[in-house]
């Protein structure tokens, strides 16, 4: 899988091209680790953007691989954007989750954009999901592919959802950070309460305080 592209990498060089990146400090939560997971967090301040965070995930003695970046932009009205990779036993998922989390509906042909991206991987596999109760604001523009052999063409697709976001965050009007930071907190204080596999995760292995800090605080820069 030498050919995948590094997602928070990709993430960190192509939002730093046009905003300045300030890396926070998160203290010992920047490395964690138990029971043979380890979680490495990185915090960024985007000036004029907002939050940027970049969480990897390994386990299985590396044959469990995970890497997130998640982009919560504060001063323009956009959607909520996670981008995410998982690799397991040689098999690879691919997500580009965009959430409605504005203050004003979206226009149609800026989910147009990534929904042209979407429609020219149909032929790769769609993840089976269960039902979750982000479902009503996740976007169907949104990208969540899985199977093995793919590994160009997922990163590929990454890095075009991406640009085409941060295209969208600069076209895209300026917005009350205060009224978006508290959309991003409500989505991140949900997702914590309502939980899910990773959610899961991270609190049984450290924790509800511990897992709250990562998911609202570290994840999407809410509660700073």
């Amino acid at each position: 899988m030498n050919e995948r592209t590094d997602i928070g990498q990709l993430t960190c060089r192509l939002l730093a091209d046009g905003y300045r990146l300030m890396k926070e400090d998160i203290g010992a939560d920047a490395h964690l680790e138990k029971d043979g997971f380890a979680y490495d967090l990185e915090c960024y301040t985007a000036e004029g953007f907002g939050h940027l965070c970049v969480m990897r995930m390994d386990a299985m003695g590396g044959l469990m691989k995970m890497e997130t970046a998640v982009l919560a932009c504060t001063s323009r009205d956009v959607p909520l954007f996670n981008l995410d990779w998982v690799g397991a036993m040689g098999k690879e998922t691919q997500m580009a989750e965009l959430y409605d989390v504005q203050l004003s509906p979206y226009p149609e042909e800026k989910l147009a954009a990534f929904a042209a991206i979407k429609a020219g991987s149909a032929d790769l596999p769609d993840r089976e999901t269960a039902p979750h109760w982000y479902d009503g604001i996740l976007y169907p523009c949104s990208y969540d592919k899985t199977g093995e052999g793919y590994t160009a063409r997922f990163s590929a697709d990454a890095k075009r959802y991406l640009e085409e976001f941060l295209r969208q965050v600069k076209a895209a009007p300026d917005a009350d950070t205060e009224a978006r930071k508290a959309k991003i907190r409500e989505f991140a204080e949900t997702l914590f309460a309502q939980g899910g596999p990773a959610v899961d995760q991270v609190t049984r292995l450290f924790g509800e305080e511990t897992a709250r800090r990562i998911i609202v605080g570290h994840m999407y820069g809410a509660g700073r």
